[in-house]
């Protein structure tokens, strides 16, 4: 739902409003924005009160709309409402909904949902992805529910997620620090040193990484500011590429540089800035010039051949982002901080990523009091 904070609050202290778009009972786009409430929850209950009394065009379920104008209808909704990559991951996962798009919206019912389920379940894709199909779906059912009065519920309570005991855990690759500094020995050049030490040290997404400036970097204060990231256009040309919003509001943080990273950062620093065209606004991690940010393949394909070179097993780039999670629990960093430091919206997602790591460092908890043990016996 559609609920904001107003960046200026009464004098009361109210700053909640909700703001929604409708067609009302003469076909005409409407668009309410509500007075200020004290709190978010207020503004949610008002604005729900508003859609169920004022909104005319919801009180009857369109008889005839299909689940394929539904989704049309949610396209337009969420238009203006997520980021050019939720949409495309809209677009890779509607395709497994083909199976529902000529049901009417009024016949779905538990027994279609089983049907479409058996063949998500026939599919060769993991549970996690057929659970996310079935998230996105539910996000759907949703919008029908609130926006055209369709009696979803009694279905919707009824669907359970997709669940495969047989399957087996993918196991999480990553470097420990010692094997990183076997691989970062073999680093052909200073800037991928400097690339390679920043995904492996500030647990950064690829994208992140791609996008920080020199004036992301203050080197008085020892920080890295991470604020965006770079997304690679589907265009199909060459290093064709867009900033974007960092993955979520969790994810703009400013990290500490640790002193190995900011020594190389400063010694790569100093070397460009003895560039005639050298400007705090080029791209750390991009061309000769620093006008465009380093192609993912090019970067893989360094990372291959380093880690052939040193005689290491191959990790994705992403498993970077693994192995900073990796050093920081077996160095002793408390859940909340590890969610912190990689920018993890919700506790919850640190935790089911990497319970096995954290269940490592337990271990080690428990040898240290079983010594005490002894050394008090």
């Amino acid at each position: 739902m559609p609920v904001y904070k107003a960046k200026t609050p009464t004098s009361d202290g109210r700053c909640w409003f909700y703001k929604v778009s409708y067609v009302d009972i003469f076909g005409r786009q409407q668009t309410k924005v509500s007075k200020k409430f004290q709190t978010k929850t207020e503004a949610k209950i008002a604005e729900s009160q508003f859609m169920v009394e004022d909104v005319k065009e919801d009180k009857n379920a369109p008889v005839d709309m299909t689940f394929a104008d539904l989704y049309e209808k949610f396209l337009e909704y969420q238009d203006d409402k997520v980021r050019l990559t939720t949409k495309r991951n809209y677009a890779n996962k509607i395709k497994h909904l083909e199976s529902l798009m000529n049901v009417k919206c009024k016949d779905f019912n538990i027994y279609i949902f089983e049907e479409w389920k058996k063949e998500i379940n026939a599919k060769p894709i993991s549970t996690t992805f057929k659970n996310d199909l079935l998230k996105f779906l539910k996000s759907i059912l949703n919008y029908g529910i609130t926006w055209y009065n369709f009696d979803f519920l009694p279905t919707y309570r009824k669907i359970t997620k997709f669940s495969n005991p047989n399957e087996m855990r993918k196991e999480m690759d990553f470097y420990t620090y010692e094997e990183f500094q076997q691989f970062i020995s073999y680093s052909p050049d200073l800037r991928y040193t400097c690339l390679f030490e920043t995904l492996y040290y500030c647990g950064l997404r690829c994208g992140e990484a791609r996008a920080i400036t020199w004036k992301d970097i203050d080197f008085k204060k020892k920080t890295i500011n991470i604020n965006k990231q770079i997304q690679t256009s589907k265009s199909g040309k060459r290093n064709d590429f867009y900033i974007a919003d960092p993955k979520t509001n969790n994810s703009i943080r400013i990290l500490p540089l640790c002193d190995v990273l900011l020594e190389h950062l400063n010694e790569y620093h100093t070397k460009l800035s003895k560039y005639k065209n050298f400007n705090e606004s080029m791209y750390v991690f991009g061309d000769d010039k620093g006008i465009r940010p380093y192609e993912p393949r090019n970067v893989r394909h360094v990372c291959h051949k380093t880690s052939i070179n040193a005689g290491l097993k191959q990790i994705r780039l992403h498993d970077f982002r693994h192995s900073c999670a990796s050093l920081l629990i077996n160095s002793g960093a408390s859940v909340t901080m590890v969610a912190k430091y990689l920018g993890h919206t919700k506790i919850d997602v640190t935790l089911n990523t990497y319970s096995h790591m954290f269940k490592s460092a337990l271990d080690g908890v428990i040898e240290i009091i079983n010594n005490l043990e002894k050394e008090s016996a």
